[in-house]
């Protein structure tokens, strides 16, 4: 994708922006007042999105597609950047010129805006992406990228009464270990969960010359409430087991000897398959302790455009700052349409605290 643009080195950049046609999801009429746009991506909004459009004319209701030009050595790439339903919330007058600035949302939008019927539920048996691709081909007029061969529900599959369509697919697909997407043209897209440690990276970012990495980043980190002890309780009419794990491992900066004092997490529901025993519940402590014990850092930074969507792995070799060889996960970006198109992103990734316990 876009491989004839070296992106580590000068280009010349502009925008362009098109009217599409909610029908046929085809560009209909170029845009020329717009005076300038930020364009946000964040997998962590129910919508994956926003954005704002600053323009010297308002227009009615409509998609927009932006459009990033790269010229570089004679060759011209025309990248989309997303598509946005847009209305006119606002605009300033300084006495000499107007400007209006449209918000923009992300096609999931249609989704978000009704629901489902009361009671309306998808019987056991049926085929769960197969169905929710139909959902959304009826409620939205983005187009779908249909996903197939996934598996089939085990139990009828019911809305809640406060469930929006959109809320209601974010359920639906979770059961075939996917979410919902949007690529760079706007068409609705089924993603697969995965985790960090099964991703490759499709962009390292350093601090050589030639990095398009701004200079300065934030890195943040909280040890609060990552607990050095795990109890497990579990109890029935007739069965009583309990079991502790401890980390006392004096490298681990969470231990019990490295904070000076406990902090325990409890647990009384334990998922256990079976029939349960002692020694079962024992290995479950000592399980839990290890899956709790991670840290998550979020990297905020800014770079130059490059083709990283949300959702990529990426690698920071940044020395100066102490990253070396870090696998990130991208989980939002806000993006400038304008010379020098600056993408400030944010990237998660964790480290294991616990090494050992007793």
């Amino acid at each position: 994708m876009y491989k004839m643009i070296d992106w580590t080195s000068s280009m010349k950049q502009t925008f362009e922006y098109y009217i599409v046609d909610p029908g046929t999801w085809k560009d209909i009429k170029r845009v020329d007042n717009v005076i300038s746009s930020t364009i946000n991506r964040d997998s962590l909004a129910e919508t994956l999105g926003s954005a704002a459009i600053n323009m010297t004319e308002t227009i009615d209701e409509c998609y927009i597609r932006i459009y990033l030009v790269a010229i570089q050595n004679r060759i011209q790439e025309k990248i989309p950047l997303g598509t946005y339903l847009v209305q006119t919330p606002s605009y300033t007058f300084d006495g000499k010129t107007k400007s209006i600035t449209m918000d923009g949302y992300t096609p999931l939008i249609e989704l978000k805006e009704n629901y489902p019927p009361l009671g309306y539920s998808i019987l056991e048996g049926e085929n769960i992406m197969d169905r929710a691709g139909q959902i959304i081909q009826d409620q939205a007029r983005a187009p779908v990228v249909r996903t197939y061969n996934s598996t089939n529900l085990i139990y009828d599959f019911v809305a809640n009464s406060e469930d929006t369509w959109i809320s209601f697919l974010y359920d639906l697909i979770a059961n075939d270990k996917h979410t919902l997407g949007l690529d760079e043209m706007g068409r609705i897209i089924f993603e697969p969960e995965q985790n960090l440690t099964s991703l490759q990276p499709v962009w390292t970012y350093n601090d050589s010359n030639s990095s398009i990495l701004y200079p300065s980043l934030d890195v943040k980190r909280d040890l609060y409430g990552i607990p050095n002890v795990v109890e497990v309780v579990y109890s029935t009419g007739t069965k009583f087991f309990y079991a502790v794990a401890e980390n006392w491992h004096a490298d681990s900066p969470t231990s019990i000897q490295s904070r000076g004092r406990r902090i325990t997490t409890r647990i009384s529901k334990p998922d256990l398959v079976g029939t349960p025993t002692q020694e079962m519940v024992q290995e479950y402590a000592n399980r839990m302790l290890k899956s709790l014990s991670s840290l998550e850092y979020t990297i905020t930074y800014t770079h130059g455009y490059c083709p990283v969507r949300v959702g990529d792995c990426v690698r920071l070799d940044y020395d100066k700052a102490g990253l070396k060889n870090v696998k990130a996960k991208v989980v939002s970006q806000s993006i400038k349409c304008e010379p020098g198109c600056p993408v400030t992103e944010k990237a998660i990734f964790t480290t294991n605290l616990w090494s050992d316990y007793r």
